[in-house]
């Protein structure tokens, strides 16, 4: 069985997750043009190597960020939001976007 971090719960089978898209700072729709808008949208870099992502741990609603690399799979590590924000702060994070925590699609953030 493949087994994910989730940095509340520990351990857990990863049919316990669901994936939740990139961490990626949201334009402000008043101020963006529609190119931009449609951009943050639809358009996806996919880029290869380490990224930051948004994954929830159903059973517990916990949304939390894991680092994974889309080259391999592996998860590298997983971090709370409060944990990715510091990080991002202190210039850690890969091209570390500081948002504020309603960055979180359906269901919010704890942590």
């Amino acid at each position: 069985m493949k087994l994910m971090r989730c940095p509340l719960n520990g351990w857990r089978g990863v049919a316990e997750f669901m994936y939740g898209g990139v961490v990626e700072d949201i334009p402000d729709p008043d101020a963006c043009d529609d190119r931009a808008w449609s951009d943050y949208l639809f358009i996806r870099e996919n880029r290869r190597g380490p990224v930051a992502e948004w994954w929830c741990h159903l059973p517990s609603a916990f949304w939390f960020v894991a680092l994974r690399s889309t080259a391999t799979g592996e998860v590298l590590e997983t971090l709370t939001w409060a944990q990715w924000r510091q990080r991002c702060e202190q210039g850690e994070g890969p091209s570390a976007p500081v948002a504020p925590a309603p960055v979180a699609p359906r269901g919010g953030v704890h942590g």
